[in-house]
């Protein structure tokens, strides 16, 4: 496996999979290049998978599709939810990360550093 999704991270994203139209929507997460650190978190729904380009797996019951290309950074990635007086959020811990911006959402990993940009 890939990526884990907490218990607490499944109920949210189940809850958000509900607004969706079609039943093969799946969880989308990956990197892109940007972000203080030089790569940001993507994450979102999609319905497309890709055989050629697209690693696709079941996380804590969650269909979850990773470009292939990202795997050697994200690997071993835990997705978990969070709640707070301020409200909720998700947080992202990659062991790949050797530096993390402050915002959570961007990072610089060993394998691949990225171009930072301003937050």
């Amino acid at each position: 496996m890939v990526i884990n999704i907490t218990e607490n991270a499944k109920l949210q994203i189940e809850e958000m999979m509900k607004e969706e139209d079609a039943e093969t929507v799946r969880l989308r997460f990956g990197v892109k290049g940007g972000g203080c650190s030089g790569l940001s978190y993507s994450i979102g729904f999609d319905y497309d998978v890709n055989e050629e380009l697209d690693h696709t797996e079941d996380s804590n019951g969650i269909p979850l599709t990773i470009k292939k290309f990202d795997i050697d950074v994200i690997k071993g990635t835990t997705i978990d939810f969070k709640q707070n007086m301020m409200g909720g959020g998700f947080t992202i811990d990659n062991p790949n990360a050797i530096v993390s911006c402050g915002c959570g959402s961007s990072f610089k990993a060993k394998e691949r550093e990225g171009t930072p940009e301003s937050c």
